[in-house]
């Protein structure tokens, strides 16, 4: 609905400057053909100076007509004639006389209305006690509005009017008679309307009833009356006893005030109006798609039709033209024109938009992205074709304009050419961005497809960022070119800037050409967990064009600049070792410390958590060597990346339990370090045996 708003603004734009700047002259034609007094003008400056060169001409369509000012002060005066010549006309009668003869009908009219008014209401009080409509309550309120408001109104005029023939011919015979025919018309036309909507009253069509019938009422009567006056100060007889130019004046203002105030209900009772077209029944529903979907459509579109015929109606009754019927033929196809427009607009949005996610997958995501740019160029095409066909409904034809004049061609060309350019930077970025996105889509049979690497979802978003930039900055230059602005100022004045950005940020030029090449060369993905030669360690949560984003076991968050980056120990690629070195005793039965390490390394095997992290069996390396401790015993899983940790736990924990129960097989502990001390010269001898004075103590042998 944009570009349809944005066609019907430049649409009006050339329907104002139309008449002027067709008198241009047409290339190709001879100067014979073309008077000398008015040569073809030169436009210049693309679509911003084909517009400026009609801005004159616009602005002088855009004054008010002064003859229909005229023509409504000289009715005013007239009309102000009139009254002074109804108060001092000479009569046989008094003014209390007059006066009395409205009184007195309206007496009438209003006594018999309000005695038909009790008797109604009295009857429906008995027959909704009836069995027959004791439930129905459809029926009752049917009747609640018939019988004490409609029939006393069809009534109480007749007899109104039979009255009427008792009394002479005055002035105010004929005012009781237009507002007894006016009051009598807006109670029956609400009367009627209400009884129309009562019949909606079912399911959940009840609370839109229920809202048109609490703030309907009033309304409806208000217009009714202000209808029905200003059509009885229309008539002859009302027009020869008040005035012509007075009661032609009162009755433009309340039919003016009747359209108004039409226009504000329909506005205000257009959402529950559109419920009750709308809802229908569930078994309808799915019987019939096609009607269902058609009142939807139309229960959005309903009041416009309204809307222009209250617009027409009020250009009709100001009399901006002189010829109101050519004015309200062309309003009544325009109005058509209208309705089919946004009706098959919203039919082929219907048409591409209502397909399920199944076809989608099945047709493929180029197609239905093409599919979607189809749409939107018909809608543009239909758009255009819109404002045709109403510039030639009210005598205007742009293909014409844009033809055979100077300023048309200009801006025709220029549009074209903007539309060109639109249009082919919207292709390349469809086919790219659509690339894209299948590319980091994870596939939907994942056991049988290949998922996306982490090199992909971390290169492919930066790229896809890299082209938007570049293909907006394109349009915009080119589009620039296109309006007349001129350029080169703009691309002389950016590539002086970027010079200067360029030395003045070194580091940041060195960070952008580092993270580039981290990047294409796969050292690092997002989900990685990286050491860096920095000192920070973490999972790489993010990658932007300068900064690598990491997050520490502490839950921290680190960002580095790739500038600081020298070296990398990436974690996450492939697979990991979860490398186990155990040390035992000298007494130790090292075929029984071998058997265990197995059997510990095949429970994890059979562990059905800790086995999808393993990518092989247990390797036993043996005595990797031996010290003063004792035996040291290696074994190794390979693991996926990641993994090697909770494998590690989980050896340990089991190897722990199964030597704690085996008599064979012991734990290592270190020794301390010897420390020798030196001797005293006189060691103090006791029972003939020298005893040193510090003697080296070293420590018990583990006992078994």
């Amino acid at each position: 609905m944009i570009r349809l708003k944005t066609a019907i603004l430049l649409g009006t734009l050339l329907f104002f400057g139309s008449e002027e700047l067709q008198a241009a002259a047409i290339p190709g034609v001879p100067a014979a053909a073309t008077p000398a007094a008015h040569p073809e003008p030169l436009v210049q400056g693309g679509l911003l100076g084909a517009i400026s060169s009609s801005i004159d001409d616009i602005q002088s369509k855009l004054n008010l007509d002064r003859d229909l000012l005229d023509a409504w002060r000289l009715r005013a005066d007239r009309a102000a004639d009139e009254v002074d010549q109804l108060v001092n006309r000479p009569s046989a009668r008094s003014s209390w006389s007059v006066a009395g003869d409205f009184l007195l009908l309206t007496a009438v009219w209003a006594g018999v209305f309000g005695l038909l008014w009790m008797f109604g209401k009295f009857l429906t009080e008995r027959l909704c006690r009836h069995r027959v409509l004791l439930s129905r309550e459809r029926g009752q309120a049917l009747l609640a509005y018939v019988l004490p408001y409609s029939i006393p109104a069809l009534i109480s005029l007749p007899l109104t009017i039979y009255a009427s023939q008792l009394l002479p011919v005055s002035a105010g015979r004929a005012l009781a008679l237009c507002f007894a025919y006016a009051t009598s018309s807006g109670v029956f036309a609400a009367s009627l309307v209400m009884s129309l909507v009562v019949l909606f009253n079912v399911g959940h069509k009840r609370r839109a009833v229920q809202i048109i019938r609490q703030d309907s009422p009033r309304p409806l009567f208000a217009i009714g009356f202000l209808v029905a006056l200003s059509d009885a100060l229309t008539s002859p007889q009302i027009a020869h006893q008040l005035g012509n130019n007075l009661t032609s004046s009162i009755a433009v203002f309340t039919g003016l005030a009747a359209s108004i105030s039409f226009g504000l209900l329909v506005l205000r009772m257009r959402r529950p109006v559109a419920q009750v077209i709308r809802i229908l029944p569930l078994a309808q529903r799915r019987a019939q798609p096609a009607l269902r979907e058609t009142l939807r459509i139309f229960s959005g579109l309903w009041y416009w039709p309204i809307l222009l015929m209250v617009l027409v109606s009020i250009v009709n009754l100001i009399g901006i033209g002189d010829d109101n019927q050519q004015v309200l033929r062309s309003a009544l196809l325009t109005t058509v024109l209208l309705i089919a427009t946004v009706f098959l607009s919203t039919t082929l949005h219907h048409l591409f938009k209502s397909r399920s996610e199944s076809d989608v997958r099945r047709s493929g995501a180029y197609k239905e992205r093409f599919l979607s740019l189809s749409h939107a160029l018909l809608r543009i095409a239909m758009a255009i074709v819109f404002i045709d066909i109403l510039g030639r409904i009210w005598g205007v034809s742009l293909f014409d304009f844009a033809v055979s004049n100077a300023v048309g061609r200009a801006i025709s060309d220029s549009l074209s050419h903007i539309g060109l350019i639109f249009l082919v930077t919207w292709m390349v970025w469809v086919v790219l961005d659509t690339a894209i996105q299948e590319a980091l889509k994870p596939p939907a049979n994942k056991r049988g497809a290949r998922q996306p690497s982490t090199r992909i979802k971390t290169i492919l978003p930066l790229l896809r960022n890299a082209i938007k930039i570049i293909l907006v900055v394109i349009c915009a230059i080119t589009t620039m070119a296109n309006l007349g602005i001129n350029v080169a100022p703009f691309l002389a004045g950016a590539g002086v800037i970027g010079l200067a950005i360029g030395f003045g940020s070194q580091q940041l030029v060195q960070d952008v050409i580092t993270g580039l090449f981290i990047i294409i060369e796969d050292t690092l993905s997002i989900g990685d967990w990286v050491v860096l030669d920095s000192g920070h360690a973490g999972t790489v949560e993010g990658l932007t064009i300068r900064t690598l984003r990491l997050r520490d076991g502490k839950g921290f968050v680190h960002s580095v600049p790739f500038g600081q980056i020298k070296a990398v120990t990436n974690q996450s690629r492939q697979f990991a070792y979860a490398f186990f070195s155990v040390q035992f005793t000298y007494d130790t039965d090292v075929d029984k410390a071998i058997e265990l390490i197995r059997e510990a390394g095949h429970s994890i095997s059979e562990d059905p958590f800790l086995r999808y992290n393993l990518q092989g069996p247990l390797d036993v390396f043996g005595v990797d060597k031996m010290d003063l401790n004792g035996v040291v015993l290696t074994a190794q899983f390979r693991t996926v990346s990641g993994g090697q940790y909770a494998v590690s736990r989980a050896f340990n924990q089991r190897l722990k339990k199964l030597v704690d129960n085996s008599p064979w097989v012991h734990f290592a502990q270190t020794y301390p370090q010897q420390v020798l001390m030196p001797r005293q010269a006189a060691e103090p001898v006791h029972d003939g045996v020298v005893e040193p004075e510090h003697a080296v103590l070293l420590p018990d042998r583990p006992h078994s």
